[in-house]
């Protein structure tokens, strides 16, 4: 379905104006435990989704399919030789291995082993991502063309090496609504670990709307301070006070709206107006204090420290309860190009329990089945060592790892295959665009009928290339 400028300005600034201006969304349906739900598109979505809500654990640096999760036992044996000219073909590499005189092929640091009842294998540096190997499905043949971070990150989270492009997070609310008035539609939450100081940078753009309606860009929930910057009211305003004068503001850009039909000024009452309700609802988000000793022992007491990982999968589970469609956690510090034992081990250790935690959370509490959870990077990382021999590993799109789960995917199981030294797929590629369309298939989107004209092209989340869904990894 095609929306052209004229039906947004038309959507927008007509159907949703008067409402918007007078402090409210529109909605429909009832109520319930979180809130009204705001309008999405018509005839969204497109079938019956088998997912209500995505939690994206995004790996930022590019996590080593090679240590954690592509079990090659050959490997063991190729250690410290040269890795064949076959293998390596005539595949680009980044500047800082690109002049090396040897490639040679490095072992996995840590055993990777079968795991669960299912098999699915898994690193020992991922103790409790180990113990929830039932529960995922892990695909083993991702791939993508971007080579450095940057690309690579914005590639995976907007469709396009090419900054400027709406973020999946941005085109789902647009697309489906939000299921609580009282919350952004789409929360990004931010962390550091410990793999790698300070890893690479995350612009706010990876959680942009692009062209699409700015309502739609992901809201940014810090750890320290203030949750939401701006939100607070000046000293001496009151709460009855700022509804007075967004009200008052709300009338002028009614008729300022009459006049010239622009969208933005309906979006930015919108803005608003969500600003006034977030006062409320977004401290209490964040206030743990109803959370039992239980949750800390899941999570790890990591979990009590704002702007940790672990704290931000918490939080995610919360808002997950309150029925935020998008949430995004951004975790910086895989790229370990030196000191791949100590630093991959570190990074390990800040997220494995907690990201397990969140499955299992959501599982005890009965949201799994209609929380899509995907964990994963925008690429993997080399078979050969960057440098010396045991120093670290360069980028690697040819092939890398990542998990989904819940949500109408299936547990234990893998998909894809890559050949003995984890450098190019031999079974079932799935590129990253597979990725995303499957992620909105969940949602009930079909990913090529889902377009925004904008220049006169209709985009669509995943390009213009073509896409498949994986349903090899569906319940």
């Amino acid at each position: 379905m095609a929306h052209s400028n004229f039906s947004r300005r038309s959507f927008l600034g007509k159907t949703a104006g008067t409402l918007a201006f007078m402090g409210m969304p529109p909605v429909f349906g009832s109520e319930n435990g979180s809130g009204k739900q705001t309008v999405g598109l018509p005839n969204f979505p497109h079938h019956k989704p088998t997912a209500k809500r995505v939690i994206y654990l995004f790996q930022s640096g590019g996590p080593s399919h090679v240590d954690l999760f592509d079990y090659k036992p050959a490997l063991e044996k190729l250690h410290g030789t040269e890795l064949p000219d076959s293998i390596r073909g005539n595949q680009r590499v980044t500047g800082m291995t690109a002049g090396q005189k040897q490639f040679l092929v490095n072992k996995t640091v840590s055993p990777i082993k079968p795991r669960g009842e299912s098999g699915v294998t898994i690193s020992d540096l991922l103790p409790y991502t180990c113990g929830i190997a039932d529960d995922i499905s892990l695909v083993k043949s991702v791939h993508t063309e971007a080579i450095n971070h940057d690309p690579g990150i914005t590639y995976i989270n907007t469709g396009s090496q090419i900054p400027g492009l709406p973020s999946l997070g941005a085109w789902c609310s647009y697309g489906l609504g939000s299921n609580n008035q009282d919350m952004p539609g789409y929360i990004v939450m931010l962390s550091q670990g410990n793999g790698k100081n300070p890893g690479q940078p995350i612009f706010s753009r990876l959680w942009g709307s692009g062209f699409i309606p700015s309502s739609h860009q992901g809201v940014q929930l810090r750890g320290g301070g203030a949750p939401i910057l701006y939100l607070d009211d000046p000293k001496g305003i009151d709460r009855k006070s700022r509804r007075k004068m967004l009200d008052d503001i709300a009338k002028l850009n009614a008729m300022r709206l009459e006049q010239s039909g622009d969208p933005e000024i309906a979006t930015r009452n919108f803005q608003y107006d969500m600003a006034y309700r977030m006062q409320a609802s977004a401290p209490e988000i964040t206030d743990l204090s109803d959370e039992p000793e239980s949750t800390f022992k899941l999570y790890g007491e990591d979990a009590r420290t704002p702007g940790t990982y672990a704290y931000n999968c918490l939080l995610a589970r919360r808002m997950a309860e309150r029925d935020v469609r998008f949430i995004q956690l951004f975790h910086r510090g895989w790229d370990q190009h030196k000191s791949l034992v100590p630093h991959l081990t570190a990074q390990c250790k800040d997220t494995d329990q907690a990201s397990a935690a969140l499955v299992t959370d959501l599982k005890q509490r009965g949201m799994l089945d209609d929380t899509l959870v995907i964990w994963g990077g925008e690429f993997g990382r080399s078979v050969y060592s960057q440098g010396k021999l045991n120093a670290g590993r360069d980028h690697h799109g040819r092939c890398f790892s990542m998990w989904m789960a819940g949500g109408g995917v299936a547990g234990g199981r893998m998909h894809g295959e890559t050949d003995d030294f984890c450098y190019n797929i031999t079974k079932d590629p799935v590129h990253i665009r597979d990725l995303t369309a499957t992620a909105l298939h969940c949602l009930g989107i079909n990913d090529k009928r889902f377009t925004f004209k904008h220049q006169g092209l209709n985009h669509t989340p995943t390009g213009v290339e073509p896409t498949r869904i994986v349903k090899e990894i569906l319940a």
